[in-house]
């Protein structure tokens, strides 16, 4: 082992640094989101944002809170790189670098206001990016507070103690635009500011919700506006099903025990909602499936299924909750923007597994009865061309002769170049004039995907509609008479070769035929995409 002969001191270089640590990988709505975890750190319940653009189209953004405040010793250590951790280890904030790595991601001016008690003086302290490139030095400004920055801390606190953390010479919210402050680059910022209340509403949920007791109540206006909390499980809809729960205890390292939570949730489909506000409000699309994580009831990650799974269509009504608190940081790899968590194998295994194997199926098994019904009617008059088609070519075609025997119970017998033989067919009548010889069905029995049928005497193929074929092959063709024409001449020309061939021996055989390639192609078609069904209104 060598030996140490001296030691040197050798600070890193400033300007590098700092311009360095602005690209560590934040998206706006998660570094506000960091911001807003200071606030409820430091006890608030008003946390007040608001989003400027001049006449110049310089953009400035404030958030203040009525929290505890801070005194000269507590900004500065606020404001230090690094910052020395909280009394509290289930503070939101954990790692001392978020206030000052999400701002600088997105403005070169940071500056925090703050006062930590009626009686005391207002304190600013800045780091001006500019500032320290020009000087080569980690030198905090501290600074007289704005006129403006007073007003909005005493709106804010009612005079009491709270925090003001400014934006400013914001240069990474917008792209340029030609005309920075016209209406092209207004309406990019609206769309942001849109995007931001949607983040915080499903992020601060449980503070957010005034009914969840676990969370201390805290109110965020963005522009004045107060944001509603956002339950992505939808809880108060009467057909929202839990599935699946599970409280988990975890052995630490210590010694010591802690536990997680996990709960699965199938939300309604779209009809089954209350009314249409609450549909909409719902989001069901593909990206909000998966898991909700929570870290101390702040969610931390969502939309996906870490890896276990692909999002897809069928998942869209299957979201999962996941607690823990801070004891479980390290278990669970929590990252520095608090975004993601990295699961060891057990736990990763045991929810793929055994967890979620019974929620996934009945998420998947209402998903299908809603996909079905709109399958159904996506398929009325899909099949016309087809009856059409086969019917001019049908008594050319023919490969055997029927004659119903016993029509109560679908007995008929066939005769072609094999001789004579009896066995059950379906006997159905026609849903409408000319659908003779092709039918789509809601459902047909061992989930085959088309059996031969006869209907008003003509020799007839019926097709599943509820088998993953017809949704993923046939519905995304529908438009295609061609298409159509062509799977459907196909299946009435495989029942019309087993019509022509069958046997007592191979009677069987031939349906047993059908259940395999059916089974087979269901399989066939399960990393194909889901249709888009257009609702209809």
């Amino acid at each position: 082992m060598s030996t140490v002969t001296r030691s040197l001191h050798v600070p890193p270089d400033a300007t590098r640094m700092i311009e360095g640590l602005r690209d560590t990988g934040y998206e706006f709505n998660t570094a506000m989101a960091d911001i807003i975890d200071n606030s409820i750190a430091a006890g608030a319940t008003l946390v007040d944002i608001r989003i400027l653009m001049d006449f110049i189209g310089d953009i400035s953004i404030y958030i203040a809170d009525n929290g505890s405040g801070m005194n000269e010793a507590g900004l500065i250590n606020a404001m230090r790189y690094g910052s020395n951790e909280r009394p509290d280890p289930g503070s939101l904030g954990k790692f001392g670098l978020g206030l000052k790595t999400a701002s600088t991601a997105f403005c070169r001016s940071l500056s925090v206001t703050s006062r930590s008690n009626s009686s005391s003086d207002i304190l600013k302290a800045r780091w001006d990016l500019d500032h320290v490139s020009q000087i080569q030095e980690w030198q905090l400004l501290f600074m007289e507070p704005d006129k403006d920055e007073v007003e909005m801390l005493d709106a804010t606190t009612c005079g009491n103690s709270g925090t003001i953390v400014s934006w400013e010479k914001v240069d990474r919210v917008l792209k340029s635009y030609s005309d920075q402050g016209g209406s092209y680059a207004r309406k990019a910022l609206e769309r942001i500011q849109d995007s931001l209340e949607d983040h915080i509403s499903m992020v601060f949920q449980r503070f957010l919700d005034k009914d969840y007791d676990r969370a201390n109540d805290v109110t965020i206006r963005l522009n004045g506006k107060e944001i509603i909390a956002w339950d992505p499980f939808c809880s108060d809809e009467p057909y929202t099903e839990v599935v699946a729960e599970r409280a988990q205890e975890v052995e630490l390292p210590d010694d010591q025990t802690s536990s997680f939570f996990i709960k699965a949730y199938v939300i309604p489909r779209k009809e089954q909602f209350s009314n249409e506000e609450n549909s909409k409000r719902a989001k069901l699309t593909n990206d909000r499936q998966g898991f909700y994580i929570y870290r101390e009831n702040r969610l931390i990650h969502f939309g996906d299924w870490l890896g276990m799974f692909r999002n897809e269509p069928h998942g869209t009504l299957l979201r999962v909750e996941f607690s823990f608190d801070h004891t479980l940081d390290d278990a669970f790899n929590v990252d520095i923007k608090k975004s993601k968590i990295l699961l060891n194998d057990d736990l990763y295994n045991w929810l793929k597994d055994q967890f979620l194997p019974a929620p996934r199926r009945a998420a998947d098994d209402r998903y299908r009865k809603g996909i079905n019904k709109g399958v159904g009617k996506v398929a009325k008059g899909a099949h016309d061309v087809s009856n059409s088609g086969i019917g001019s070519k049908e008594k050319a075609l023919e490969m055997a002769k029927i004659e119903v025997t016993d029509p109560a119970n679908n007995e008929v017998e066939i005769t072609n170049g094999n001789g004579k033989f009896k066995i059950k067919l379906p006997i159905i009548e026609p849903a409408k004039e000319g659908e003779v010889h092709v039918a789509a069905v809601d459902s047909l029995d061992d989930g085959l995907l088309w059996e031969p049928c006869l209907i008003n005497k003509h020799h007839a193929v019926r097709i599943n509609t509820s088998h993953p074929y017809y949704h993923k092959v046939y519905v995304p063709n529908l438009s295609s008479g061609v298409t159509v024409q062509g799977m459907d001449s196909l299946l009435w020309s495989m029942c019309e070769a087993e019509l022509g061939t069958i046997n007592e021996e191979t009677k069987y055989h031939l349906k047993e035929l059908r259940y395999e390639v059916s089974r087979l192609l269901r399989k066939l078609v399960e990393d194909l995409p889901e249709p888009e069904l257009k609702d209809d209104k």
